[in-house]
């Protein structure tokens, strides 16, 4: 009893181990792009980039902190440099033209001390500190820009997805169809009631469509190792989608343009603004480098210097201290400061003229995706109605062939007409699904945090 006990129990704690693992690897299509937007490389990438941003800030706000140095050094002079002095400085006696050689130093010396700077005043420095934090807010947009791509192109590949399911789903059931009319029409050969070439246009059209078939699922494979690679996850792993093509309902996401829509609502355009914020500080900073830049510096030491090395230990230092004001102002740099202030005036001029662009283009593509995703609406509904129209053809071409009233002919016509609407009708729909996600990029809505 109790080794049945343990067997059970193993049993089911793999059962509930299984589900739990299938249950982490099923996701919906918000769940595909949360998980995108958390683990791909690229916005891994972007948000180190933050990171490297905010130790920037950090960087240059300790530019106008207090810089302290200390240094220690010592010197062993092997051979003292010696000094010239005219002998008569010593001796009058002495002819005129002798000097004496005398040393000048003594065998070892050393110091210590601290210097210290501290900025009182730097234009470039200031606009440094305001352009730093925008810079960093750039950053971070720019992340926003890298989830929204993330989710874009998951989107649309997990709608391409749905959209092959339910057309493997179709082939199965044309396959289905296909070979047991085939099989009937085999029977009525034997018979003699059709000729032989009858069965061999059904199995033409039947092989073609096995044909169609693998090759639809074997993109289906390549689909989901797409899905897969943009959500940042390993090839290798099994993934199962929950949503269903079926639950998407386009009649409800034929919005119109929203009254309160801003162009900064788009990601690119906030990324504009922000690099003409970045672009203005540039020209301010050209222009402050003609302001005079003012430093206190001061310094504290001990020095020494002794015949013997004991007695740099032995024997006390010489302490010394500085304090000092220093103001730097530029007069003339051969013109460099006035065309680096007409590069940036032209930068932030370009930015500008940038402005009008990004403006049209959204709403160039806003119209464009209303207009695009009404027409795939309303294409769907006269390709749905298509559809239905052909499956009833191939319905009643069946029936008046095996009542002897039609063809075969008929028969695999109407088969190949069907085939057709039913891919016409996917190919509408997922361009339909494609127009719903670039018209919620227009807008500026395709992902949000």
């Amino acid at each position: 009893m109790r080794k049945i006990l343990r067997s059970n129990l193993l049993l089911f704690s793999i059962l509930i181990t299984s589900q739990l693992v299938k249950a982490q690897q099923s996701y919906s299509l918000r769940e595909a792009v949360d998980y995108a937007v958390k683990n791909h490389t690229s916005i891994k990438n972007a948000q180190i980039d933050i990171l490297s941003a905010e130790a920037r800030v950090s960087e240059l706000k300790g530019i106008g902190l207090p810089q302290v140095n200390g240094n220690v050094g010592y010197t062993n002079n092997l051979i003292i440099q010696k000094v010239f002095i005219p002998a008569k400085t010593f001796d009058p006696s002495a002819k005129e033209g002798d000097v004496i050689a005398a040393e000048f130093g003594v065998a070892n010396s050393g110091q210590a001390g601290v210097n210290l700077s501290q900025i009182l005043f730097d234009g470039s420095y200031l606009l440094g500190l305001k352009a730093a934090d925008v810079y960093k807010e750039l950053s971070k947009k720019t992340l926003v820009q890298s989830k929204q791509e993330a989710a874009e192109s998951v989107t649309k590949t997990y709608y391409a997805i749905l959209v092959n399911d339910e057309r493997i789903k179709l082939f199965g059931l044309n396959v289905g169809r296909l070979d047991s009319l085939m099989r009937d029409t085999k029977a009525l050969n034997a018979q003699g009631f059709v000729e032989k070439i009858d069965v061999q246009r059904l199995e033409v059209q039947l092989n073609n469509l096995k044909i169609e078939m693998k090759n639809v699922s074997r993109l289906q494979d390549l689909t989901y190792n797409l899905l897969k690679f943009q959500m940042g996850k390993k090839v290798e792993e099994e993934i199962i989608l929950t949503d269903k093509l079926a639950d998407i309902k386009l009649a409800e996401v034929l919005p119109e343009k929203p009254q309160d829509f801003k162009y900064a609502n788009r990601i690119e355009y906030s990324i504009l603004e922000t690099q003409n914020r970045l672009a203005e500080l540039d020209l301010k900073n050209q222009k402050v480098g003609y302001l005079p830049r003012v430093m206190l510096n001061g310094s504290y030491s001990y020095s020494a210097g002794r015949p013997k090395f004991s007695d740099l230990v032995t024997k006390p230092w010489f302490n010394a201290a500085t304090l000092g004001l220093s103001i730097q102002v530029p007069i003339f740099d051969g013109f460099q400061r006035k065309y680096r202030i007409v590069q940036a005036q032209n930068a932030l001029q370009k930015i500008k003229n940038t402005f009008e662009l990004y403006e049209n283009t959204i709403d160039l593509q806003t119209k464009q995706g209303h207009i695009t995703l009404k027409n795939a609406y309303e294409t769907l509904q006269e390709q749905k109605t298509n559809m239905d129209l052909a499956k009833e053809v191939v319905r009643v071409s069946k029936i008046k062939y095996q009542q002897g009233v039609g063809s075969n002919l008929e028969v695999v016509n109407a088969e190949i007409a069907y085939k057709e609407s039913q891919i016409n009708y996917f190919t509408t729909f997922y361009d339909a699904l494609v127009a719903k996600v670039d018209l919620d990029k227009a807008l500026g809505r395709l992902y949000s945090e």
